[in-house]
């Protein structure tokens, strides 16, 4: 193959995949700026108002039997603050916990809820919020680095769009954001990991296929500078 052959084509493949590498640079110094500016991951630790141990009055196997025969196997069980009374938060095979209130034997399925609502505003520092999800799944904004399923999604209506993904399984916020941070987020998530793409198979096919390529040209260009140099 003639030199001026190779180079063309080492040409037009350089402008193609240059275009994938132009985006991820860019996306990465978008990145670098978010580290700066946004605040960093909340803490994964249980938030809330302090226990107060004298203020239970049943044991767990008593609050067990409210629940019935019916509840099967127990996988943990939790003391949590929720309104101002001492909850037991009781895991079975169901993927949302059973809640008995630890003072009068109340059996409440909606505490799970209440007690995520609590977690996003003493995050917030007391300000309403709604809740406007719930996820057993990742999504584009809740994505897999966040690791914790399930999460309530709790917004507040400050006019920033802020919301936060709540656990109440670590009694905590696993995430906190608003537009503005999003749309930072948005940028660095398609232009760097192609989340536009929304199948995965499909994202990770064209991700293999820029970057291989960009591969093949650093390749080449290194393969034309023995080639061609002067002998």
């Amino acid at each position: 193959m003639k030199t001026s052959t190779i180079r063309r084509i080492h040409r037009w493949l350089g402008l193609i995949f240059s275009l994938s590498i132009l985006a991820s640079s860019l996306s990465g110094v978008v990145h670098t700026l978010m580290a700066h500016k946004q605040p960093p991951p909340p803490a994964v630790k249980p938030t809330g108002h302090f226990l107060d141990p004298s203020a239970i009055h049943i044991g767990a196997a008593e609050a067990m039997k409210k629940l019935g025969a019916d509840f099967g196997q127990v996988g943990a069980i939790n003391l949590r603050m929720i309104g101002g009374d001492p909850w037991y938060q009781i895991y079975g095979s169901a993927p949302v916990p059973a809640y008995v209130n630890s003072v009068d034997g109340r059996f409440d399925p909606s505490q799970d809820e209440k007690y995520g609502a609590e977690i996003a505003e003493g995050f917030l520092g007391g300000a309403k919020v709604q809740k406007t999800d719930y996820l057993t799944s990742f999504n584009n904004e809740y994505v897999n680095i966040f690791r914790v399923l399930p999460v309530y999604r709790f917004d507040s209506s400050d006019g920033e769009g802020t919301r936060v993904y709540v656990s109440t399984t670590t009694g905590s916020v696993t995430r906190y954001t608003n537009d503005k941070m999003q749309f930072e987020a948005n940028i660095f998530m398609n232009f760097h990991k192609f989340a536009f793409i929304p199948n995965r198979m499909a994202r990770d096919i064209a991700m293999v296929t820029v970057t291989g390529g960009a591969s093949l040209v650093a390749l080449a260009g290194v393969f034309l500078f023995f080639y061609t140099r002067r002998r």
